[in-house]
């Protein structure tokens, strides 16, 4: 099994590929909005570098929000152009999941809070526990007012997420012990998540891919 994973729904780009029996291989970049112009050379260096055509994938994976409405947008279509093209099947898999899988992978334990800036004073909130070999949402992601955060249960030890950078006070507040920013979640990571659905056959068309907007505003971004 070959998947080839997408994941452009923060300010970073990255692809990944992961193969039955090998290491997953990624290529990974921070470059808020140039995600458009990045992802697909990066799918075409990847799979230059692993030896691997487009013909010899078995799946695509991609991170389908919530997060950025251009990002999410971005790595839909593209995973849904390739698969339709190339007659495949897709796994969407939660970013915040993804951003989840990053924590418990750099040595989180417990309950696992991922709080991402979605602008507009709001935040994509989810709470996760697990590992990175099981996964289980304790809710659906979400997304809620930075003034109207949700209280965290005393077990939330670990969090992670652009929040922190973007919101200091209000996740200071949250009174958690250890936080990973930004967070962004990674195509290893969707890659990761993704592989048990393939196996269990849990896919989807192109066709049928949607997104995980949460909103349908677009938040303007931010100015440098």
């Amino acid at each position: 099994m070959k998947i080839l994973a997408l994941e452009t729904s923060t300010n970073a780009c990255s692809v990944a590929l992961w193969q039955s029996g090998e290491d997953t291989a990624e290529l990974f970049a921070v470059a808020p909005r140039q995600q458009t112009e990045l992802v697909l050379p990066m799918v075409e260096q990847l799979l230059q570098e692993q030896g691997i055509s487009l013909q010899e994938l078995t799946g695509i994976a991609v991170g389908h929000g919530p997060g950025a409405f251009t990002g999410v947008r971005i790595a839909v279509a593209v995973a849904q152009g390739l698969a339709y093209g190339l007659n495949l099947p897709v796994v969407g898999v939660s970013s915040l999941a993804a951003s989840a899988w990053q924590a418990y992978a750099a040595g989180a334990q417990g309950l696992v809070l991922v709080a991402q800036d979605a602008r507009m004073n709001e935040i994509y909130w989810g709470l996760y526990k697990g590992n990175t070999q099981v996964l289980e949402a304790l809710s659906p992601d979400t997304l809620v007012p930075v003034e109207q955060l949700p209280e965290l249960p005393t077990a939330v030890a670990w969090a992670t997420g652009s929040a922190q950078e973007a919101y200091p006070q209000a996740c200071a507040a949250l009174g958690v012990e250890h936080w990973l920013s930004p967070g962004y979640p990674s195509a290893q990571a969707v890659a990761a998540l993704a592989v048990a659905e393939f196996q269990a056959g849990r896919t989807f068309s192109a066709q049928q891919l949607e997104p995980l907007y949460l909103r349908q505003q677009v938040a303007t971004p931010k100015s440098t």
